[in-house]
């Protein structure tokens, strides 16, 4: 078995043969701390144009494995597939996340290079999974006809899962462009309105949110 630092000698090939090695690892992660930020844009909102941001940071402990902790912020408004709902008298039902935060164990077990333009990139693919606290937004009192203020969003609580798939593009031995698909699992009431009578009654469901995000991170 040849590792990383495994010395290769082709002297015993013909001289008209041509050897392409794969270049080992430029950018290495082990022991390395960093911090970073991006700019996300949510997924998973049919009524909501969401655009938030991520504060991230961590540790490698090794070439593989390390520690994220993250904090994300959003800004939700309602979109124009929302006001094409109501223009048709009713109202759609969203759930919108306000924020999160929590800590990931992250995985990057691949690591590789492209050459176009006459350069060459490297990068990591990294795997993160975790558990956070999840505040959200609702507009349940819309369906609520005892509610004193119907327009008033309902905020709550949750712990949740947080999962985390990224690309880290490096730019030099400090700055590296981050691609990331963010997700965030968590349990909820759903609510909803019964045929029989105005009443309200509550259901719970798995929510899923997505948020796309660009960013920068720096390593020390």
């Amino acid at each position: 078995m040849a590792s990383e630092k495994s010395l290769y000698n082709f002297s015993w090939l013909d001289n008209d043969k041509e050897i392409y090695v794969l270049q080992n690892r430029k950018f290495r992660k082990d022991g390395n701390l960093y911090l970073g930020a991006t700019a996300a844009y949510n997924l998973s909102q049919p009524f909501l144009d969401a655009f938030g941001g991520t504060v991230r940071g961590g540790y490698f402990f090794s070439e593989d494995w390390g520690l994220e902790f993250l904090y994300g912020k959003n800004s939700n408004k309602e979109n124009d597939t929302a006001k094409g709902v109501k223009e048709q008298g009713t109202v759609p039902f969203y759930r919108s996340i306000d924020s999160f935060m929590g800590a990931t164990i992250m995985w990057s077990p691949f690591y590789s290079k492209i050459n176009t333009f006459n350069k060459v990139f490297y990068f990591d693919w990294m795997f993160g999974l975790g558990i956070g606290s999840i505040s959200t937004e609702d507009n349940r009192n819309k369906f609520d006809t005892t509610a004193t203020n119907q327009d008033e969003l309902t905020k709550e609580s949750h712990i949740g899962a947080l999962w985390n798939t990224g690309f880290r593009f490096y730019l030099n031995e400090s700055w590296s462009l981050r691609l990331d698909l963010t997700g965030q699992a968590y349990k909820a009431d759903k609510t909803k309105k019964t045929q029989a009578a105005a009443e309200t009654t509550k259901a719970t469901k798995v929510y899923n949110n997505y948020d796309l995000g660009l960013g920068l991170n720096y390593a020390f």
